[in-house]
């Protein structure tokens, strides 16, 4: 896990690679614990969480949703990321595609690019409503 320190009184807190990372079961085991802690921190104020919008939803994607979806005051951003390798209709079709799948309205989902640029004001000015609470 990695800890940002954003504007002296908010944590970015990075948990890279869960449904990349090659590790053990033990490992993982570990890894799902560290992410139940992280999610049941009072002070949280939301979770970004980035998907490649090409593929489907892997079983460690669901396994997060449902760890997602056990409290419902967690706030969930989607950033779905390298939009620039889809079409425009079948990012849209994507797009919606999987904001069907996590359950999450039209302004909590944001198509990325961080080749192109597609998406990042945006992605900005989301992740700074759900630091303010209003997302």
């Amino acid at each position: 896990m990695n800890v940002f320190l954003i504007e002296e009184s908010h944590y970015f807190l990075d948990l890279p690679g869960y449904g990349y990372a090659r590790a053990g079961k033990a490992q993982r085991t570990a890894f799902r614990a560290l992410v139940k802690y992280a999610l049941q921190r009072e002070r949280l104020r939301g979770v970004v969480w980035l998907l490649d919008i090409r593929h489907p939803l892997s079983a460690e994607d669901q396994a997060m949703q449902d760890a997602l979806a056990e409290d419902e005051k967690t706030r969930v951003l989607a950033a779905l990321t390298k939009g620039d390798k889809l079409s425009s209709g079948k990012r849209s079709t994507r797009e919606r595609e999987l904001r069907e799948e996590l359950g999450l309205p039209e302004e909590q989902v944001v198509v990325t690019s961080a080749k192109t640029g597609e998406g990042i004001v945006d992605l900005k000015e989301a992740i700074a409503a759900l630091v303010r609470g209003a997302a």
